[in-house]
């Protein structure tokens, strides 16, 4: 996984990517159309497939993806996050890495719930300016035990910060991942974009102590770094973020710290150098109830729970 950073490096800025555009085609109109009855015709079909295709060119144009959403965090990068039943007065989330926690690295078969904390992020509008600081109330939920995820519980609403940022939450997909799906990973750390695909999933993918279930893989394009960590994957085609990003295999280790590996359920060992991963994040929607409530019990919920329970 990348290391989290010091905070004599938040400053730094690598660069911003260009915003993906959505561009509409000119109108078409039909009316004096030149020609006899039948002529006519033909044209106003043609002028209808015209504008079926238009419409068809618009819907599969991607979504804009910008800064608006994400934080900074002292190491790491993340963002506002809202579930498809969170309400505007419920408490805003943000989302990160397990390893991004202010307290540590939690060891393998660890999670953290409902652990007061006082964290401040550092919310970012649309460009990646400054726009305010947010603060946490508590660690919502927090392991690197089959994902590594953390869910900060602000204490603010996503109405606050809609009244007094301008800025709405990124909302979490509730469906996988497609294979080859466009994306960006965006690094509110850094403030910087960084646009590939889903080259594929790791049904197993161990890092030193720590093992990951269905792990999305990148491609190339994704040239990730230390500070990254905790961005949200966003889906270019719908906006919304499905997947958080967390390790990289930095040096063609097998198995270690920094140094990812795949296995297979023959147990053979598969190493990419170079090539960053993320965790997929449609399942959590699924762990949390009405006022965006943590239930680990509710039926679909297959995060880990603490030990004991």
């Amino acid at each position: 996984m990348h290391r989290p950073l010091s905070g004599a490096l938040a400053g730094a800025v690598l660069g911003a990517a260009a915003l993906v555009g959505a561009g509409a085609g000119p109108a078409v109109a039909d009316a004096h159309l030149p020609g006899t009855g039948s002529q006519q015709a033909g044209d106003r079909q043609a002028v209808a497939q015209a504008e079926v295709q238009l419409t068809q060119h618009k819907v599969k144009q991607p979504r804009a993806v910008s800064f608006a959403g994400t934080v900074a965090l002292s190491n790491c990068s993340g963002s506002v996050v809202r579930l498809p039943v969170s309400q505007d007065t419920d408490k805003a989330l943000v989302m990160s890495n397990g390893h991004c926690l202010e307290s540590g690295m939690p060891g393998a078969g660890e999670v953290v719930v409902d652990k007061p904390s006082s964290r401040s992020f550092t919310l970012l509008s649309a460009s990646g300016g400054n726009k305010g600081t947010v603060r946490a109330s508590k660690i919502a939920y927090a392991t690197m035990t089959d994902t590594d995820v953390s869910l900060y519980e602000l204490t603010s609403t996503y109405a606050d910060i809609k009244r007094k940022y301008g800025i709405n939450a990124l909302e979490l997909a509730t469906t996988r991942p497609a294979q080859g799906a466009a994306i960006s990973v965006v690094s509110g750390y850094w403030k910087k974009i960084y646009s590939c695909n889903v080259d594929g999933f790791a049904p197993t993918l161990k890092e030193g102590e720590w093992t990951w279930k269905d792990s999305v893989r990148y491609t190339s394009g994704c040239d990730i770094i230390g500070g990254t960590s905790g961005s949200p994957v966003v889906d270019n085609a719908t906006g919304k973020v499905a997947a958080v990003n967390n390790t990289l295999n930095e040096d063609g280790g097998r198995c270690t710290l920094n140094n990812p590996c795949e296995v297979d359920a023959n147990g053979q060992v598969t190493v990419h150098q170079g090539i960053g991963y993320a965790q997929q994040t449609y399942g959590i929607p699924k762990c949390f109830g009405t006022g965006n409530k943590l239930d680990l019990g509710r039926e679909g919920c297959t995060l880990p729970e603490p030990a004991g329970e």
